[in-house]
């Protein structure tokens, strides 16, 4: 009888975690902006949520939510240790957001690229509360309780994080102009036509080039609208002929995947703003690349 009831208990809490997966997988790439990273996570907090004394727990999805965040944030504790040591810009690996169910967001607030750059500059515990806030609409109150902290400094967190963001960050453009100024963009890279790069760049425009140390991409940001096109006017001999390029998404926007000899070579995803391009972000190590690249292929993209 004993026998009967565990199996019947864990047959209960494999559904709940299912359910409550795709939130838990969105918590922990936000938090950590790595596929691989936030796998782990969940895979751990499934590990825990199994040995668990499940008996007094009311809502399953607050436990889960609660021990998955905290996962998440001693990942990222370890893993801005690895990432000072990581060679040349380090980017976030993308996903695909057209087919993957797994983001898990009612909204699809703090996915960008560009945002989880950008939060890596945050300490991984105000990361976490704007991820919880902004992304998935988490009340204050549930924000303290799953922070170990009061409702007035989750608040103070969270607002921390926003001012952070908007100071590095312009008004975003929609998806059709985001789509136009790419297109644009890529058909002055490929020919290395300088004077429409400086168009459609922003004055203060940063490319990243994470290459992991692999590739042949620059180890430290180019910066600044004359750099920036005068190195991809320097580099487009040399990339693109004989690549092919195809419309993907990546991370809620619009972005270019670039193949050669059917191998995918580099993700090209961009932050765009009123001001033009602001940031070319290259996703060029093949560890990073590869996951992506698979999940596009198989969805027949």
């Amino acid at each position: 009888m004993q026998a009967g009831q565990d199996v019947g208990g864990l047959e209960e809490a494999t559904r709940q975690f299912l359910d409550a997966r795709p939130r838990l997988f969105g918590i922990a790439y936000r938090v950590l902006g790595s596929t691989a990273e936030a796998e782990d996570v969940v895979q751990d907090a499934w590990v825990r949520w199994q040995k668990a004394d499940r008996t007094d727990v009311v809502e399953p999805a607050a436990f889960l939510a609660t021990m998955t965040t905290r996962l998440a944030i001693n990942t990222a504790q370890s893993a801005r240790v690895r990432r000072e040591a990581y060679v040349g810009p380090w980017l976030p690996e993308p996903i695909d957001t057209g087919t993957d169910p797994h983001v898990g967001a009612e909204r699809a607030e703090a996915v960008e690229m560009a945002v989880l750059l950008l939060m890596e500059k945050l300490n991984p515990v105000e990361r976490a509360a704007y991820v919880l806030r902004e992304a998935f609409d988490y009340p204050y109150k549930q924000l303290a309780v799953i922070l170990e902290t009061s409702e007035g400094n989750a608040r103070q967190l969270v607002s921390r994080a926003r001012k952070h963001l908007s100071a590095e960050r312009r008004e975003q453009v929609g998806r059709t102009e985001h789509r136009r100024l790419l297109e644009v963009f890529l058909t002055a890279a490929r020919s290395g036509h300088l004077e429409t790069l400086e168009q459609v760049l922003a004055a203060d425009v940063v490319s990243y080039a994470d290459g992991g140390g692999i590739r042949g991409a620059s180890r430290i940001p180019v910066v600044g609208r004359t750099h920036v096109s005068k190195y991809l006017a320097a580099f487009a001999p040399r990339f693109w002929p004989g690549s092919d390029v195809h419309w993907v998404e990546a991370n809620d926007r619009p972005a270019v995947l670039v193949e050669s000899a059917g191998k995918a070579v580099a993700l090209l995803c961009a932050d765009v703003s009123t001001a033009g391009i602001d940031r070319l972000m290259w996703v060029m190590n093949p560890d990073t690349l590869a996951p992506y690249a698979s999940s596009v292929q198989a969805a027949g993209n």
